[in-house]
């Protein structure tokens, strides 16, 4: 069998262990691959020298013989909802239960319970009382201080309260997941790993915050249950405090308790990101599900993600809460490295389907200065306009996308992440940013370019942190012009939201209006939903802007979400289109007068 790290008894006595150190339980299938944040995980630790197992879907409902089966590790249990919030994962923005999980072989629903991270954690907990577990990934970060919760529509407390986990680590966790490890392997207790950056954890001793200045007292839970303006409060805070360089320590009082949040550690070096993204991964599902498809592995198969992070600051969007505001970049070697790897794949002939990461076109940008940066509070690095600390130029993404071109084998290299097309559109003189969006054109669209303008309206934008409609204009005169200049019929796909906070039904249709106008038959949209620690869900929930003040107008009905997604779909011609009539809006879609 290929190095792939063990998930049986027998695979593990294969490689002459008695015990591991680190069990690690994933909500998600095990793919060996660093798209997959739990074989990151595994394989940055395995590079420390520890022995690691993992526990891919574990049945919660049986006699848990999937928890029992390794037995008790020597140093810890981490434990990850998975690539996704189990929630988001499970429902449908109208919550309705999906009836397919792309993380799971053959995409089949039912593999993982509601809130994993807690269900996971409190089986260990009640199995394992002496041993720490550890918990991470997406769900784990992003529910890490009070959090609204959609799919309760309640306000819930730190997951580290109904998880009981010992430690949080929150986003991306390569660093604190090895300090906890090394400090374990030392002989500290649980209780002395406390200072470790990027974990939180809860403390019963509140009073001995109060002293520091370096320490950020929000509202406790009780006064956000109580007051919907404390809540919003808190976020801002939350918000400008996590994308911060030098960041204070967060301390939300809870009962007779308080959760403590360390400042998260500074920007991963290029270094650093290359070592994590050159381990040995087989880049294969564990051959445990051979014969199955796993939707999501073959989504990413023949993909390379060039960098993390992203400084967009889209209010509706988890990225920078988790991965960050600043961006990490990969060296062109290690990314030429990795495309070398795909190319001996099975089934690779010849086309990567995505060069990029949270935002393509973000690699090798930086700050100029990270002492500005100290200093600033800005949520978002290009909104409303591009901070002039920020090197934004495209020059190093041009120069990867031509030693790619380059590389014997690749016929093509698609770029299917999506783009901000506001660090280049009104630079249209610069070279390297008129070169960027000529050769992205030419050589790396798939023949449908997709892009996120997510609203018409810029009164909605504004409360999503996207620039003005009025810049995709201008994208689609550019594109249009590639498109008559080089004989193609390429097509701009654009992606749209209804209901954001903000967003009214007269604001629908005015979306209807003016793409109808710019013939898009809309295909890319979606019904805003809920995520923890989205400014986007502090507003639903509070109905207060938390950077204003003022109120925000919510569809909060499912009905009233219905009427504003409907939008989208009957705001077209007729199938007789030479009477250019239109469709009447379904009953009910009309606002009373």
């Amino acid at each position: 069998m290929m190095n792939f790290l063990p998930t049986s008894v027998k695979e593990m006595r294969a490689l002459g262990w008695d015990q591991p150190d680190i069990i690690l339980f994933s909500g998600d299938a095990y793919v060996d691959h660093p798209a997959f944040g739990a074989a990151v995980i595994g394989r940055v630790l395995e590079s420390q020298g520890y022995k690691v197992a993992i526990v891919p879907q574990p049945n919660w409902r049986d006699d848990l013989r999937d928890f029992k089966k390794f037995g008790e590790p020597r140093l810890f249990f981490a434990v990850t909802a998975g690539n996704m919030d189990s929630m988001v994962n499970h429902y449908t923005a109208a919550k309705r239960l999906r009836s397919d999980d792309a993380y799971t072989p053959e995409g089949k629903s039912g593999f993982r319970p509601d809130y994993a991270t807690i269900v996971y954690a409190n089986i260990l907990k009640k199995l394992f009382a002496n041993t720490p577990v550890i918990i991470g990934g997406v769900e784990a970060s992003l529910r890490r201080l009070t959090h609204y919760d959609y799919w309760s529509d309640s306000l819930k407390p730190s997951i580290l309260v109904d998880s009981k986990a010992d430690i949080l680590v929150y986003g991306m966790g390569e660093k604190a997941i090895v300090e906890i490890a090394n400090g374990l392997n030392s002989g500290l207790p649980i209780s002395a790993l406390k200072r470790i950056n990027q974990i939180a954890y809860l403390d019963e001793n509140f009073e001995k915050y109060r002293r520091s200045e370096k320490t950020h007292i929000l509202h406790s839970y009780e006064e956000c249950l109580n007051d919907k303006l404390k809540f919003a409060h808190n976020f801002k805070i939350i918000e400008q405090e996590s994308n911060r360089i030098n960041s204070k320590l967060l301390v939300e009082p809870i009962g007779n308790k308080c959760v403590v949040v360390n400042p998260p550690f500074k920007p991963a070096t290029t270094k650093e990101v290359d070592s994590w993204y050159d381990l040995p991964y087989t880049r294969l599902p564990h051959p445990r599900y051979k014969g199955k498809t796993i939707p999501a592995w073959e989504m990413i198969k023949f993909s390379v993600n060039i960098h993390r992070g992203c400084f967009g600051g889209c209010s509706f969007c988890t990225i920078s809460a988790h991965q960050g505001r600043f961006i990490s970049s990969r060296s062109e070697q290690s990314i030429l490295q990795e495309i070398d790897e795909i190319k001996k794949l099975p089934g690779f002939s010849g086309y990567l389907s995505d060069l990029g990461g949270p935002s393509a076109n973000m690699y090798g940008m930086f700050p100029n200065d990270l002492n500005i940066c100290a200093k600033c509070k800005r949520p978002s690095c290009i909104y409303p306009n591009i901070c002039k600390n920020l090197n934004s130029s495209h020059e190093r993404i041009n120069r990867l996308y031509k030693r790619v071109r380059e590389i014997k084998g690749i016929k093509k290299a698609f770029i299917g992440s999506g783009i901000r097309y506001d660090l280049f559109i009104n630079r249209q003189d610069s070279k390297p940013e008129r070169e960027y969006f000529e050769d992205l054109f030419k050589y790396h669209v798939s023949g449908r370019l997709k892009v996120a303008p997510e609203h018409t309206s810029d009164k909605v934008l504004k409360m999503m942190r996207k620039p003005s409609f009025e810049q995709f204009k201008l994208l689609k005169q550019w594109f249009d012009r590639l498109n008559s200049k080089y004989g193609l019929k390429q097509q701009l796909i654009p992606y749209f939201i209804s209901s954001h906070p903000g967003s009214t039904e007269e604001d629908m249709k005015q979306l209807a209006d003016e793409t109808k106008k710019l013939n898009f038959r809309l295909e890319q949209v979606q019904d805003f939903t809920p995520t923890p620690m989205t400014l986007a869900s502090a507003m639903y929930y509070s109905g207060i802007n938390p950077y204003t003040g003022e109120k925000v107008y919510v569809a909060k009905t499912i009905a009233d979400k219905r009427k504003q997604q409907s939008y989208f779909f009957w705001y077209k011609s007729t199938p007789d289109s030479q009477n250019k009539k239109k469709r009447q809006p379904p009953r009910g879609s009309r606002r009373k007068k």
